[in-house]
């Protein structure tokens, strides 16, 4: 078998794993943040708003890959709960600012606690030295990816 074939096959089975792995911990993400009264898209967007604070509505809508009006749906749960509050984009009359509430402080910061358990559970038996350079691979996987999104400059 030619090397070429078997570079192939090694190559389609490891973004396989990739995207099984992803959507594996997104399971477990989700089954976990449910034992918190969330749905995941709901821990998402909160967790991407304590990250990312001070975005109009069609930031995490993008962030999260999910329709405006899904978002919409999840903002309005969410706030009717205390969680986030609405803003007026001072740049855009029609945008929303979304912001966290002093009351979603302590939901967060258990979100934010799932989510280092889950990578603990995820890197068990990786070292230290290990994780730094599956660190360092993930980052440079993405900038990778960034890459191949932008549009090629044509030369001359």
């Amino acid at each position: 078998m030619s090397v070429l074939i078997i570079s192939a096959r090694m190559t389609i089975a490891t973004g396989y794993r990739l995207a099984d792995n992803s959507r594996q911990l997104r399971r477990l993400f989700d089954e976990r943040v449910r034992g918190l009264g969330l749905t995941g898209p709901q821990a998402r967007l909160l967790l991407s708003l304590d990250r990312n604070p001070n975005e109009n509505q069609a930031f995490y809508a993008e962030r999260l890959e999910i329709e405006p009006i899904t978002l919409t749906r999840i903002v309005d749960r969410l706030e009717d709960a205390g969680w986030i509050e609405r803003q007026s984009d001072p740049a855009d009359r029609r945008a929303r600012i979304l912001h966290l509430t002093d009351k979603s402080r302590g939901i967060v910061a258990r979100l934010n606690a799932s989510v280092e358990d889950l990578f603990e559970a995820m890197l068990g038996g990786f070292d230290d030295a290990e994780r730094a350079a599956f660190a360092d691979m993930l980052g440079r996987i993405a900038a990778n990816i960034a890459a191949a999104r932008q549009p090629e400059v044509a030369d001359g």
